[in-house]
């Protein structure tokens, strides 16, 4: 069994952090998104892993996440020279895949730790041709859905259907046996130039091929906007962070709930409510830190106010005294403001940036 990681794309939904950066890069809860899936695999017993790369941000993928030894994984990087779809990075990483069985995964996806697992069982006993994951969404039109029947065999699926047949969207996960390759070859590109997936896919329901749908009951996201990623950073600091401390925290502070701060921090009298995440050599001054905020490596705040924010490696925030809300803040950006009035602030800013407002 191998996985195959799609970590290509522009990311145009999440710019200007992506002009940039990939952006399956960006992290959730000081971890890169990408990772995540990485793990999910490695958890589930798969470790041989492909990831898609693209021209523009694959050299960034392969330098941050490495060979794999990091997750316990061997890592092979293969490159998809251009978006021409999901059925067309299967086609390329074929050297890779060969005739095994593959799990593929979007790597801007999050699902539910420790779910994979099970439906990996229950692709490996069952042994159909494809097994696609499907999550009940209250705006179906928006999405790919499947019509499945009492059996849970796919009998049909539309891409963003005027009428849905059903309210089953289709996951960003997909099990294959190697018959999914002479499918491919059979598919045109669509509308949009691309190798659609879904149009593989019914491809081999049409030939009577066994395509099973499984439903996800715990949490989805797709992160590629701001908001599912903030969402996203929610989720798991609500379900997973646990408490440490590894820094210098002086008597004027307060934490208070579930806090992590990482090593060669120092917290001087700031108010810190968990669940939060403080990484690496970080400094902070004078600031309250709300829940469901997420601060990176070697990022600096003084007399700030934030809650529920993602704050990226190396940011500087200073002199705020409206507080900061459901923002994101790109690497190494520079943030200050002259105070004005009692008003909440709400930024998606990229990398490198420098802002002032007076």
């Amino acid at each position: 069994m191998k996985a195959l990681i799609l970590s290509g794309g522009k990311g145009t939904r999440l710019r200007p952090l992506t002009y940039t950066g990939a952006k399956q890069l960006v992290p959730v809860a000081n971890k890169p998104i990408l990772w995540y899936g990485i793990e999910e695999m490695v958890a589930a017993g798969v470790t041989d892993i492909g990831i898609i790369i693209s021209p523009e941000t694959g050299a960034e993928v392969q330098s941050k996440t490495g060979d794999g030894k990091l997750f316990g994984a061997n890592i092979t990087y293969i490159l998809q020279d251009q978006p021409a779809g999901l059925a067309h990075a299967v086609t390329v990483a074929r050297p890779f895949l060969q005739d095994s069985p593959f799990v593929m995964y979007l790597g801007d996806n999050l699902i539910q730790q420790g779910d994979l697992s099970n439906f990996l069982e229950k692709f490996i006993q069952q042994q159909p041709d494809a097994l696609i994951l499907l999550r009940e969404v209250v705006n179906p039109t928006a999405f790919g859905v499947a019509k499945v029947d009492d059996m849970g065999r796919v009998l049909q699926l539309i891409e963003k259907p005027k009428v849905p047949p059903s309210n089953l969207a289709l996951v960003g996960v997909y099990f294959f046996s190697p018959v999914i390759h002479d499918a491919i070859s059979r598919i045109q590109p669509s509308q949009r130039g691309e190798l659609e997936i879904t149009d593989a896919i019914q491809c081999l329901i049409d030939e009577q091929k066994q395509v099973l749908a499984c439903n996800l009951y715990g949490w989805w996201l797709d992160t590629g906007k701001k908001d599912d990623l903030l969402e996203a950073n929610r989720l798991i600091l609500d379900t997973y962070l646990k408490t440490s401390n590894l820094g210098e925290i002086d008597a004027k502070s307060q934490i208070i709930g579930r806090v992590q701060i990482g090593t060669n921090s120092q917290i001087i009298n700031c108010t810190i409510r968990g669940p939060v995440i403080i990484g690496n050599d970080c400094y902070l001054e004078n600031c309250f830190i709300g829940p469901y905020s997420s601060i990176a490596n070697n990022a600096t705040l003084i007399d700030t106010d934030l809650e529920h924010s993602v704050i990226l490696e190396g940011a500087k925030i200073a002199g705020i005294d409206q507080r900061i809300i459901d923002s994101v803040i790109g690497q190494r950006a520079q943030l200050t403001i002259a105070p004005r009035r009692p008003k909440a602030l709400r930024f998606l800013i990229g990398d490198d940036c420098q802002i002032e407002l007076i």
